[in-house]
Order: structure tokens, then C-alpha cells, then sequence
């Protein structure tokens, strides 16, 4: 069972920053033999939503249209830990946001699209 841990989410003001990291547990991304990542996010009374993605072997990063500007996913070159700097926040960034691993190629900004998924973490943005 492949378990993704995400850490670094917190309490912000509006117009502050948080960084969050996502790693596999006991593992790395590169022995998963995953084609990508990405970070989505759940509200309270609202569905799961993608934030950004990440494509493994080119380092191709895409963005939902709120978060573009704002946001950055990026990976390490030891291919341990996966990232998403968020910017500018604002309180309708308040969510839980989690971590997944896709298994096949194509980029997709569908939840069913992947595979493994850590619990969350809880962001938290006040005015």
C-alpha cells in the first residue's frame, strides 16, 4: 500500500504564503513508477478540486485557472518531495489539500485519473 504524506498546511492571513510538500512514505516517487503528480483540494460542502499537476520525466506543470500566478508546483531532483508554493492567498483558499500520484501518462486534472493519495492537509486562510 503506497501511502503519500503531505505536510505544511496552516492558519494565514489573506495575502500570505504557505509551502506544502508532499513525499511517499518510506519510498520515492521515482521507485513508484508514477507519470505525474498533483495537488487538489476539498472545501467544506464542495467537491474535490484540482489545484496543479506536475508531469514526472518532463517537468511539465499545469494549473487550474484560479490559482494561476499565485500558485507553483515544482519536485526536487532527488525526486523525494513534491511541492506547491502558494502565494497571495486568499479565503477561498480555505481547504484540505491533498496529494496524488498518477499511474498512466496521459495529464489529467480528474481525481479518478490517480492512483495512490495521502489524507491532506488542513489550509486555512483569514481575512
Amino acid at each position: 500500500q503506497v501511502q503519500l504524506v503531505e505536510s505544511g498546511g496552516g492558519l494565514v492571513q489573506a495575502g500570505g504564503s504557505l509551502r506544502l510538500s508532499c513525499a511517499p512514505s518510506g519510498r520515492t516517487f521515482s521507485s513508484l513508477s508514477i507519470f505525474g503528480l498533483g495537488w487538489f483540494r476539498q472545501a467544506p460542502g464542495k467537491e474535490r478540486e484540482f489545484v496543479a499537476g506536475i508531469n514526472w520525466s518532463s517537468g511539465t506543470t499545469y494549473y487550474a485557472d484560479f490559482v494561476k500566478g499565485r500558485f507553483t508546483i515544482s519536485r526536487d531532483n532527488a525526486s523525494r518531495t513534491v511541492y506547491v508554493q502558494m502565494n497571495s492567498l486568499i479565503p477561498e483558499d480555505t481547504a484540505v489539500y491533498s496529494c496524488a500520484a498518477r499511474r498512466v501518462a496521459r495529464s489529467t486534472t480528474l481525481p479518478s485519473g490517480y492512483a495512490y493519495w495521502g489524507q491532506g492537509t488542513q489550509v486555512t486562510v483569514s481575512s
